[in-house]
């Protein structure tokens, strides 16, 4: 099962200093590491409501070929959906696939999300 692995910490001068690390090419992350990072669990939250988590669901269930074919499926109109779904692209979670006259196609490229949270962060 293709996992997508999530963690959480502060955006402090470690964490940043490793962002650019890796930025650079100076730094790559290894395979256990998460691969996307949150700055706390109230904004990771924000992202995979229970709303966010329908939809996500209802993606990867259905295979929709456009934006509109989405939003006819889940009642949500398509402006709301692209605003959601470009920020679900932003971390990972979905994938875009742009096509002709502006058709976007959402795919879900993992069937799970790990979240790794430290007792210290």
């Amino acid at each position: 099962m293709k996992t997508l692995k999530i963690g959480i910490a502060c955006y402090d001068n470690k964490m940043k200093a490793r962002t650019m690390a890796i930025a650079r090419g100076e730094l790559k992350p290894k395979a256990h590491e998460s691969k996307v990072w949150f700055t706390s669990t109230e904004s990771f939250a924000k992202v995979r409501s229970n709303k966010n988590r329908a939809l996500l669901a209802t993606i990867a269930a259905t295979h929709p070929s456009s934006l509109q074919e989405l939003a006819d499926r889940t009642g949500r109109k398509a402006s709301n959906l692209s605003r959601t779904l470009k920020t679900m692209e932003h971390y990972g979670f979905v994938r875009l696939h742009r096509g002709t006259r502006g058709r976007v196609r959402p795919e879900v490229p993992y069937q799970a999300i790990s979240l790794e949270l430290a007792f210290n962060a």
